[in-house]
């Protein structure tokens, strides 16, 4: 079995979560901020060891021309407004900024307030599938409450005149409201237009996850106004179930389609075990009741096949990467890379490179940045664009990739 006791200190001080500590024999001790130091005890189930799937693959030089376009504060996500009018960056502080064709970056009133600390934030951010005439974008971000943050989605329209949100309003909210991280946040739309897909972590707490009443650690099907869509799995069940596509993910932050409508997903897992997933409706993918990652206590986790009930990853990486954004390239200015999935990459700073085929996905590239790497956005032109991760005064760098000449 591959076995997670010895990661280094930097790779886990970068990891996907913020937990340190052990829990004796099972019990559920607190951190200070009020969530578990590790996932429930199984005794009932005999670890399987995972002997397929593992990812982690050389990292190497990375073969582009990298130019430093921008520099953000914080920035979590971006997005290509059509038309060449622009990108739109998220910043984690709560600020919403418009990077124009020229390379001027103006503000953009109207964002909603967010809590920021830790992994909250103004997080992703999307354009409708309908803006070319609607001018809609969403937002998702931590929203601040009495009884603490909970992940919510907005939606506005986009004044790019005025550099301002117009007629915003919230139209979905995960519930569950308290500490921890691990929003998920991330924002998909079906091929076809009509749904929206938003991913929501477990915010740290494990069994949320396997909870078909809570939200947290869910992906969920929409409409374009975030009400349940007709068709989804437990659609006849209602509430939270009612929008419900898949259940038992942890921390989920790219979510894409490929051409032919198959759906990947990837996700940061606890102590390794970060996932690449194909995302079929109705299915559980086991968080945290398997995983091919450890708690950060050391306690063990079974591996995936220890439960084959549960849907496994295609891919894992041990060590962890903490996985960021991803893209599905399709453009021509990288025809080597068309049908690949880029993921940006933090605890091993890079950007990683997945060939993917029908349902079959495999490592491919693992390049070397030098840099924890946030989001990646396919420009236009077919360029690749990257975000920094950074905190407050630090890091932050928009970066353009271009072949070498």
């Amino acid at each position: 079995m591959i076995r997670r006791i010895l990661l280094f200190a930097g790779l886990i001080a970068t990891a996907c979560s913020a937990q340190t500590g052990g829990q004796a024999n099972g019990q559920s001790a607190k951190t200070k901020g009020g969530v578990p130091r590790n996932s429930p005890l199984e005794p009932d189930i005999k670890n399987v060891p995972a002997t397929t799937g593992r990812a982690n693959m050389p990292i190497a030089p990375a073969p582009f021309t990298i130019t430093d376009i921008g520099r953000f504060d914080a920035p979590f996500a971006m997005a290509f407004l059509p038309n060449d009018q622009g990108l739109l960056v998220t910043e984690k502080t709560g600020v919403l900024k418009l990077r124009q064709p020229d390379g001027k970056v103006a503000q953009i009133a109207g964002v909603p307030k967010v809590a920021t600390g830790g992994q909250g934030g103004l997080l992703d951010v999307a354009v409708a599938p309908t803006y070319v005439d609607s001018h809609i974008v969403y937002l998702s971000y931590a929203e601040p409450g009495a009884a603490g943050s909970q992940l919510a989605l907005a939606k506005a329209k986009l004044d790019l005149k005025g550099r301002k949100l117009d007629d915003l309003s919230v139209i979905w909210r995960s519930g569950s409201a308290g500490p921890g991280g691990q929003f998920g946040s991330i924002i998909t739309f079906s091929p076809d237009g009509q749904y929206l897909f938003l991913t929501s972590g477990e915010r740290q707490r494990f069994t949320p996850a396997q909870d078909p009443k809570q939200a947290l650690g869910k992906i969920l099907r929409l409409t374009l106004d975030g009400k349940a869509a007709v068709g989804n799995p437990m659609y006849d069940m209602g509430g939270v179930e009612a929008m419900t596509w898949t259940s038992g993910h942890r921390n989920p932050y790219g979510l894409v389609f490929a051409p032919e409508g198959r759906l990947w997903e990837e996700e940061m897992g606890p102590r390794g075990g970060d996932e690449l997933n194909l995302i079929l409706p109705g299915k559980n993918y086991g968080w945290p009741i398997v995983s091919n990652g450890d708690n950060y206590s050391g306690q063990p986790i079974p591996d995936h096949p220890s439960r084959p009930d549960l849907e496994a990853p295609k891919l894992w990486w041990n060590p962890s990467i903490s996985p960021g954004g991803m893209i599905y390239y399709s453009g021509n200015m990288f025809p080597a890379y068309k049908g690949s999935l880029l993921i940006a990459a933090m605890s091993t700073p890079g950007l990683i490179r997945v060939t993917v085929s029908g349902d079959t996905a495999t490592p491919a590239d693992f390049w070397d940045f030098g840099t924890r790497i946030r989001d990646v956005a396919q420009a236009p032109d077919g360029s690749i664009w990257l975000l920094e991760d950074g905190e407050r005064g630090a890091g932050g760098r928009l970066m353009r990739l271009t072949p070498k000449s």
